[in-house]
């Protein structure tokens, strides 16, 4: 009797994943958002994401929801312990930024407390200055640095958040002390600090940077990548070219995910629809328009991508 009832239970279970997976979405989708809004990662949320209640992709709306702090720790922290796993809590999240935290600790969570759904973008880190700052390369701040060791003031989004990772390599490469300050708010909170001059200059993500130097507000010295950016940064020379060793690390890979314990079933409708949404050509143009590069993966490539970059953060942030 007790295992008919068992088998019973499991047989009803499975009739209700596959009714829920049949019938889901059926209400409005929530997606957290670990910064502020005005960001890179919302401004491209917001994007990606405008096209959800189109009966081509889930036909259910999705909202951003905002809880940003200490460099993404306060949104994901709170994504792993007390976000629903019922598939209409979705999360935006950031590679390396989350997985760097979870390595050097004081975090609820790592790479095993989400399920990854798609990849819709890769963001390569850029150091900034002010429109009227007096450098105009890598090798002025790298000469004004060696010269005022500790002086030179340049912002971030936080601890551990690729924008940390290209600083610390920056340091390391030049053989330099600089004095790196992780604003709250994110990269829009970095970016106004460059601005107002409340730093020397800042390191900040490709597309915060595209649209700030068109509004003439910033110069962008050189991209953290290991090769130029011809779409939108054609006339920027990498780290590299300018004699300073640092790869593409810092790249912010951005993407949606769920909390570990989401039912299969909706797992993969969103994995088999998210990346489809990705592709709306509405969605593209947006993205172009707004200075940020586009990296479609699917929910295999995406854990793919996460262990090797678990693996080798690792690595790297031993000898950071």
């Amino acid at each position: 009797m007790r295992k008919l009832i068992i088998g019973l239970a499991a047989v009803v279970l499975g009739m209700a994943g596959v009714a829920m997976a049949g019938n889901y979405p059926d209400r409005p989708i929530m997606l957290m958002v670990s910064y502020g809004a005005g960001g890179a990662t919302d401004f491209q949320a917001r994007i990606v994401t405008m096209t959800a209640g189109n009966e081509d992709a889930l036909g259910m709306p999705i909202a951003i929801i905002n809880k940003p702090g200490a460099g993404g720790r306060v949104g994901w922290n709170w994504f792993a312990k007390d976000a629903e796993a019922d598939g209409y809590t979705l999360g935006a999240y950031n590679i390396p930024h989350f997985i760097a935290q979870s390595i050097k600790g004081g975090v609820q969570y790592d790479r095993d407390s989400f399920e990854p759904i798609a990849n819709w973008g890769a963001d390569p880190a850029v150091f900034i200055v002010g429109k009227n700052s007096p450098f105009n390369s890598m090798a002025d701040v790298v000469a004004y640095a060696k010269e005022n060791p500790g002086k030179l003031t340049f912002s971030g989004a936080g601890l551990f958040v690729g924008h940390h990772i290209a600083a610390l390599q920056i340091e390391k490469a030049a053989g330099v002390k600089m004095q790196y300050v992780p604003t709250k708010g994110g990269g829009a909170a970095a970016m106004k600090a460059v601005i107002a001059g409340d730093v020397m200059g800042g390191v900040n993500n490709l597309s915060d940077a595209y649209r700030a130097r068109e509004a003439g507000n910033v110069k962008i010295l050189g991209v953290a990548d290991v090769k130029r950016n011809e779409e939108f940064l054609p006339n920027v020379p990498t780290m590299v070219e300018q004699g300073l060793d640092v790869d593409d690390s810092s790249v912010n890979f951005r993407g949606i995910m769920v909390p570990k314990g989401t039912p299969p079933e909706v797992i993969g409708r969103l994995a088999a629809t998210v990346p489809e949404m990705f592709k709306n050509k509405r969605v593209a143009g947006k993205m172009s328009a707004g200075g940020s590069p586009m990296h479609i993966m699917t929910r295999d490539e995406v854990l793919q991508m996460w262990k090797e970059r678990e693996e080798y953060l690792g690595q790297l942030l031993q000898g950071l």
